[in-house]
């Protein structure tokens, strides 16, 4: 036997009696496809990829922000201002004037400023600072101007925004200050560069140089990561055509895409090297690649595929346009890796055995065997499982808990760059006008006028309330708006509260008093509406999405232990970083704005690394049951099951943890959010649980971990996730 051929014994041995040549199943036929049409495939993705980004690049993009919510009091009252008719139906842009002199002086210049943006397009009206006494400071230095939009913010064209934006700030002379606010402007800003995926991209491609010792065995994950995250991103611009799709989608999706399009093809191309040094040809590797680890990618990615389509049936607003879309991105991945892998592995296979068998050469010469400290580690763990558990369990609840305290909401201009005029608008508004003037409750009185000021009067009254704007009625006379302003700042706990008692203390008595409906609506009770939503469906999504994926591993693995295991420690991973995110961005470590957690994140974060969770559990179970029914030695499956896959779950975690926290480089504060949470989850599981727990909590087991009781064994149907192939 060659030395190589000895170095790959060590790694994996073949066991006695076990056919040189499996039978192949669906998915080596399918790479034994994409290996003999390899130009043809490659070509298809190429088309593919170019035909999306053209015909994408021409339609254009129409994401829409919606978390609009029936049935609840803020979207009762936003459908009834628009019926009526009431200026709140259309969203407003502020105009915030500054001048450390005084106002007054600056007038003329103000009101033809006006003049000119009331001629603009998507511009309903404009009301001055001149004509209205509440909208100026109590020392005459800071105003604003509101410019009511002709629609919602995100219907009124970005083009019109902007020139909102630079005819507002060429008023700016001297001592005055222009700034503007509003969602309308957040939405018009610029997001800045693509720092987060150039970092996470190019730390992708270190850790995979860094793995395989090879430019070209780096890149065919990455090329095949690639293809797929460009497709699914023109297909997603097409969709938004369809269905309403974010604006936040793209870094998303960029996000989640490219984390694990490299993780699924790493994954087979990790099972392909460990082919090619147990002697198979590049061909023979590939199906057999395919046909072993190729399975546990399709079982994850339908996996994930699942749980986000779980967000869909939730009801959520435009959050389950982003829910097809990552699933339509994850679907994209799996493809890639179930096609293009395999053709780019039979045009750069002979390069990269020449590769791997040298590098097994090498070490077998060394004397270095491969996992040998991962065969270690289990041992380690097997000696005092107990206490490893625990250990490891004490710390990953301690991280938890946080979680149970998180709040959930939106972040508005007040958690934007310092630099942006949004963020400087809301703080002179905050200056000048109070911490509650930038996210006022807009109250509704179906009743007549004098019903709207008696309304008006209880309500400045209230506790948590510092002022209420006059009662004002809509067009038909039919109802009357009530703008009541917190002494709290839009994401305090005490605004929260404030909503919730005007509409569960206050406004039952005021509406048998005057007979009159009482609504309360805006954007902060709105995104008070949501956050509660989501608090009140995430157990039964939960539920559902626990109890479909725990079924799945139960038919894979004829288990009754393992799936109880996966979910609670899949459950656990996914808590401490819900912890970590409560800690940083609520409570404001590491000198982070606080804020509270963006409301739709906790539901998605839960779909993303739950699958991708479910990826590594069954990439390591599979691998130590597959010795178990090779050896029937517990201990020894369990020890050679961590030793095989330690350094690919670990490879494959640093490059999701990286390219996941590369986020945190990004200005925008949900993307950091969303970024951190899926790298702590991913770090967590990569390395503690894997590598720590699921060992302790199997040798604790022992071979009542693949209990079954021979009733149901009976019934269920058996689902093969592996094929017994050389490894």
């Amino acid at each position: 036997m060659s030395p190589t051929r000895g170095a790959a014994a060590s790694i994996a041995p073949p066991a006695p009696g076990r056919p040189d040549k499996p039978r192949g199943g669906r998915f080596g036929s399918l790479a034994g496809w994409a290996q003999r049409h390899r130009w043809a495939a490659l070509l298809i993705w190429v088309a593919v990829l170019a035909a999306v980004t053209l015909v994408s690049g021409a339609a254009g993009s129409a994401y829409k922000n919606n978390f609009a919510l029936p049935g609840t009091d803020s979207q009762a009252a936003t459908d009834l201002f628009t019926k009526h008719g009431s200026a709140q139906a259309g969203d407003s842009v502020d105009i915030v004037l500054k001048d450390s002199q005084g106002l007054d002086g600056r007038k003329p210049g103000v009101e033809r400023m006006l003049a000119e943006v009331k001629g603009l397009p998507g511009v309903a009206d404009v009301r001055s600072p001149y004509a209205d006494a509440s909208a100026v400071s109590r020392d005459g230095t800071i105003g604003y101007a509101t410019v009511t939009l002709d629609g919602k913010a995100e219907a009124v064209p970005k083009e019109d925004i902007t020139a909102i934006i630079d005819t507002a700030k060429s008023a700016e002379s001297g001592g005055l200050q222009v700034e503007l606010g509003g969602e309308a402007v957040r939405g018009a800003q610029e997001k800045g560069s693509p720092i987060a995926e150039l970092a996470g991209i190019l730390a992708a491609v270190i850790i995979l140089g860094l793995l395989f010792g090879s430019l070209v065995a780096a890149a065919v994950p990455l090329i095949t990561a690639l293809f797929a995250v460009g497709s699914a991103l023109g297909l997603i611009v097409l969709a938004s055509h369809v269905f309403t799709i974010a604006d936040f989608t793209p870094p998303i999706t960029m996000l989640v895409g490219l984390g694990v399009g490299i993780d699924y093809a790493l994954l087979i191309f990790y099972r392909y090297r460990h082919e090619l040094t147990d002697g198979a040809e590049p061909a023979e590797a590939t199906r057999k690649a395919l046909d072993a680890a190729g399975r546990t990618v399709f079982f994850a990615g339908c996996t994930v595929i699942i749980a986000l389509l779980g967000l869909v049936a939730l009801g959520l607003g435009s959050l389950q346009g982003v829910a097809l879309a990552l699933a339509l991105t994850v679907l994209t991945t799996m493809a890639a890796s179930l096609i293009l892998l395999p053709a780019l592995l039979a045009v750069f296979g002979r390069r990269i055995q020449r590769h791997v068998l040298k590098h097994a050469a090498r070490a077998a010469a060394r004397g270095k065997v491969e996992g040998r400290r991962w065969r270690a580690l289990a041992a380690a763990v097997q000696r005092r499982p107990l206490p490893a558990l625990l250990v490891a369990a004490f710390a990953l609840l301690a991280l938890s808990a946080p979680a149970l305290s998180m709040r959930l909401g939106f972040a508005d201009a007040g958690n934007d760059p310092a630099t942006t005029t949004s963020r400087q608008a809301y703080d002179l508004l905050a200056e000048g006008f109070g911490p509650g003037f930038n996210g006022p409750l807009i109250v509704l009185v179906q009743g007549d006028e004098a019903a709207g000021q008696g309304v008006r009067s209880e309500l400045a009254e209230a506790e948590g309330v510092a002022t209420a704007s006059p009662a004002m009625p809509s067009e038909d006379g039919a109802l009357s708006t009530v703008i009541v302003y917190p002494k709290t700042s839009p994401q305090a706990e005490g605004t929260a509260d404030l909503v919730h008692h005007l509409r569960d203390d206050v406004a039952p008595g005021l509406e048998r008093d005057t007979g009159a409906e009482i609504l309360v609506g805006g954007s902060v009770a709105a995104s008070q509406d949501f956050a509660d939503t989501v608090s009140q469906r995430l157990p039964l999504f939960v539920a559902v999405v626990v109890g479909m994926s725990s079924l799945l591993l139960m038919l894979v693995f004829r288990s009754v232990w393992i799936p109880v295991k996966a979910a609670l420690l899949n459950l656990l991973s996914i808590s401490a970083a819900l912890g970590a995110m409560t800690l940083v961005f609520q409570y404001g470590w590491f000198g982070v704005q606080q804020g509270p957690i963006e409301a739709f994140l906790p539901v998605l974060i839960f779909a993303i690394v739950f699958g991708l969770s479910m990826d590594y559990e069954v990439f390591l179970v599979s691998r130590i049951h597959e010795e178990w029914e090779r050896t029937k030695d517990h201990s020894l499956a369990v020890r050679e099951g961590l030793a095989t896959t330690g350094k690919v779950i670990t490879a494959a975690g640093a490059i999701m943890i990286v390219v996941f926290g590369a986020f945190m480089l990004s200005a925008d504060r949900m993307l950091q959010q969303f970024g951190l949470g899926l790298a702590v989850a991913i770090l967590v599981d990569a390395l503690v649980i894997r590598c720590l727990i699921v060992p302790a909590v199997m040798q604790l087991l022992g071979e009542r971990a693949w209990w079954l009781p021979a009733p149901l064994a009976r019934r269920l149907p058996k689902v093969a996730l592996e094929r017994p192939v050389n490894s």
